[in-house]
């Protein structure tokens, strides 16, 4: 991480180029410790987030190190999750503006930094995901809240299958809040840290028009084919049509862990109904703290990170080996002593 106070603006920008950025626990630590100093510090009118070098903005958060850990007792991917979580509620309630640049990979843990901004800087480098149903996981860092109020089945179809945005696609779903190409954003960086008080002004004034959306063509599709509660009506839905793209799309779910989609689908009926953050990371930490240590999670994480054959071996490996009893237990309450909580500010 390299952190700075340059201009009016506390700047954050995340340094682990050879992980696409992905954040480590002591990264979220050192954001979290600039965030509260600056909350007091007259000097910081705003905040920055953005990358330091590479291809993009984060990738999200380390899996690899919480994967290797719920092999064992848990105990460091607990603290990761933990952390992490902290930090993406204090952003979301951060009482001085953020301003997030989305240039190029912007998924997972990178989407939890960047969607509490008030500025949503997306660019024709963008490409925003939430892959964790490809990883044993479920959408996270605050995912659920995102996805879950996003119109029609929207939410439902990104969170399981994956599906990758570009940058006009984010701002057209309300995901990004301007469209700034991506030889103008440094341009657009220095502005805004020179005055970050005309923030809305400067950004007016380098955003263009993006190209056209492409997902505003399938949302008829998405929601008549994600239309369901049940994972496995989906699925029916999706084999019953005859159309390339629902064949295409039904066979990159098949490829998902059955229970991370099981798993991502309560999560956003549950968040639907969450209006405070605090109980939508309470709700995500529980999930995560009973998923780290699931073999789909480790299975995940090996066939995509470490052995790279990109051939996971799921368990349950079908939709109906998935029971309801099984999610009860993966949504269960946490004993108070291991609860989520957020920062006392």
């Amino acid at each position: 991480m390299i952190v700075a106070v340059e201009g009016r603006v506390g700047r954050l920008r995340l340094d682990r180029p050879e992980a696409l950025h992905a954040h480590t626990e002591a990264m979220c630590r050192t954001m979290i410790d600039a965030l509260l100093a600056w909350r007091t510090d007259n000097r910081v009118e705003a905040v920055l987030i953005d990358h330091a070098a590479g291809r993009g903005f984060c990738a999200g958060g380390d899996v690899r190190t919480a994967a290797e850990s719920g092999r064992g007792d848990g105990a460091v991917a607990h603290a990761f999750f933990a952390t992490e979580y902290q930090l993406n509620h204090l952003l979301y309630v951060y009482a001085k503006p953020i301003l997030a640049v989305m240039d190029g990979v912007t998924m997972g843990g990178g989407v939890g930094l960047a969607l509490p901004a008030r500025y949503r800087i997306a660019t024709e480098r963008t490409m925003f995901a939430m892959p964790e149903t490809t990883i044993g996981l479920f959408p996270d860092a605050g995912a659920g809240r995102y996805l879950s109020r996003l119109p029609g089945r929207m939410g439902e179809y990104l969170a399981l299958t994956s599906a990758r945005l570009d940058g006009a696609e984010c701002l057209a779903l309300g995901l990004a809040t301007h469209f700034v190409p991506s030889a103008r954003i440094e341009e657009a960086k220095q502005a805004l840290i020179a005055d970050p008080r005309a923030a809305d002004a400067i950004l007016a004034a380098f955003a263009e028009a993006p190209p056209a959306a492409a997902i505003l063509d399938r949302i008829a599709d998405i929601d008549r084919l994600f239309a369901a509660d049940r994972l496995e009506d989906m699925i029916d839905a999706l084999a019953a049509d005859s159309g390339a793209w629902a064949a295409a799309t039904l066979a990159n779910l098949r490829i998902k862990s059955p229970t991370s989609c099981k798993v991502a689908l309560r999560e956003l009926r549950a968040a639907r109904h969450l209006t405070d953050f605090a109980d939508e990371m309470r709700m995500e930490y529980g999930l995560a703290w009973h998923l780290c240590q699931r073999h789909d999670f480790i299975e995940g994480v090996r066939a995509l990170l470490v052995d790279k054959d990109n051939a996971p071996r799921w368990d349950p490996s079908t939709p109906e080996g998935v029971t309801d009893t099984m999610l009860d237990t993966i949504f269960a309450p946490l004993p108070p002593e291991a609860a989520w909580e957020p920062l006392r500010l």
